[in-house]
């Protein structure tokens, strides 16, 4: 990853040369900033352009064997911390046993989410986390002298995934860091991580990706029209990922459409059925329907619920009759075009608090079936004080 390979963000890029030209760099960096807009991406290039022995003002040279290590992310002192998943029966739990798939999942993804590694994990059911003992490792690595770099640097992809005692020991080192020494923290959420670690490190808030920025760099890579680029700008929010997503038709988006679809729909119309029998029946399918969502994996229902809150806000807005501040696809758009009218003051609260509440109970493993069964139950109660 070349600093000319990131879309946008060019004040985080001159922020970053600075500091290297000036030889004025901060042991430890937290990149913030939402899905997709190129953190890990900017800790990358920063990374290769420390390092790289024959770099120009602006960027690596890419033909020195420093770069030529960073293509393959093979450079000794290099070293990278980022979520796994402990295998039952297995004695993997520090991320050098998957560095060959982490390696390979970098080399072919530019902007990915955190559900697109755990699908490379092979079993988004689990929860990814960064374990205990990964703590020893990050210090005996930074215990040893650099191999060629003047700097070592370790990379920790969501730190906020560390577990207690691995976040306390990466603490000591923070506090009283080897010399030359640099982390490089890259997080979606940087309020789960413990206060005394983010005291420590300088905050970098990187931003959504302007749209101007974004339109070129979805031509180039998906050679969409300028109209289409322009819209799908639009509608990922200043996400790469996103955006990627849409042009894809990912099938979790669509998946997460048709279930968000399907539960407002059936909820509406359980609460305004009269009959018993009816009622019955209709409450019926909505406990169908959430052991169906209790059956996917916590990752995906997590993310689900954090899409329909997406929605609620969309659908939302939309009652606000300008069009400039929705982004939607034009499925999702099709839905709202009915629906939205049934999100206003008077439930968009309540519906925000039940989908966020039920995102942090699945995040908790408080029983799936009850979770989405009673979020089910409380939508009905919500939709019918539209």
């Amino acid at each position: 990853m070349f600093f000319k390979d990131i879309i946008g963000q060019q004040n985080v890029k001159q922020r970053f040369l600075r500091s290297i030209q000036t030889e004025q760099i901060p042991h430890a960096q937290l990149l913030c900033g939402k899905e997709g807009v190129g953190k890990l991406a900017l800790a990358l290039a920063f990374v290769r352009y420390l390092n790289c022995t024959n770099r120009s003002e602006t960027d690596a040279c890419g033909v020195c064997p420093s770069c030529v290590k960073m293509n393959k992310f093979i450079h000794p002192d290099v070293h990278f911390v980022f979520p796994i998943i402990k295998i039952e029966k297995s004695k993997k739990i520090v991320c050098d046993d998957f560095l060959p798939e982490w390696r390979n999942f970098l080399s072919e993804n530019t902007y990915f989410s955190y559900n697109q590694w755990l699908e490379t994990l092979g079993d988004t059911n689990k929860q990814a986390s960064i374990y205990t003992k990964e703590s020893d490792e990050i210090a005996r690595k930074l215990g040893f002298k650099s191999y060629e770099a003047e700097y070592k640097t370790m990379i920790i992809w969501f730190p906020e995934k560390m577990h207690q005692d691995c976040a306390n020991k990466l603490l000591k080192l923070l506090e009283e860091p080897p010399e030359k020494t640099l982390f490089l923290l890259v997080s979606e959420q940087p309020d789960e991580i413990i206060l005394t670690i983010q005291s420590r490190a300088q905050r970098i808030n990187v931003r959504s990706i302007p749209q101007e920025d974004m339109i070129p760099a979805l031509q180039q890579r998906f050679a969409l029209s300028e109209e289409d680029a322009r819209a799908i700008a639009h509608i990922s929010e200043g996400s790469f990922t996103r955006a990627a997503e849409i042009v894809s038709l990912n099938n979790d988006t669509v998946f997460f459409s048709e279930q968000f679809a399907e539960l407002m729909r059936s909820a509406y119309r359980v609460g305004f059925i009269t009959k018993p029998v009816e009622k019955s029946i209709g409450l019926k399918g909505l406990k169908t329907w959430s052991e169906q969502m209790a059956g996917e994996g916590r990752e995906r229902q997590k993310a689900f619920l954090s899409y329909s809150q997406h929605m609620i806000r969309e659908n939302f807005i939309l009652n606000l009759k300008q069009p400039q501040l929705n982004y939607m696809t034009a499925g999702e758009s099709s839905f709202a075009s009915k629906f939205h009218r049934f999100i206003n003051e008077k439930n968009i609260s309540g519906l925000m608090n039940e989908f966020g509440l039920a995102e942090a109970h699945i995040g908790q493993n408080i029983n799936a079936k009850m979770v989405f069964f009673d979020l089910a139950l409380k939508s009905i109660m919500l939709l019918r004080n539209c």
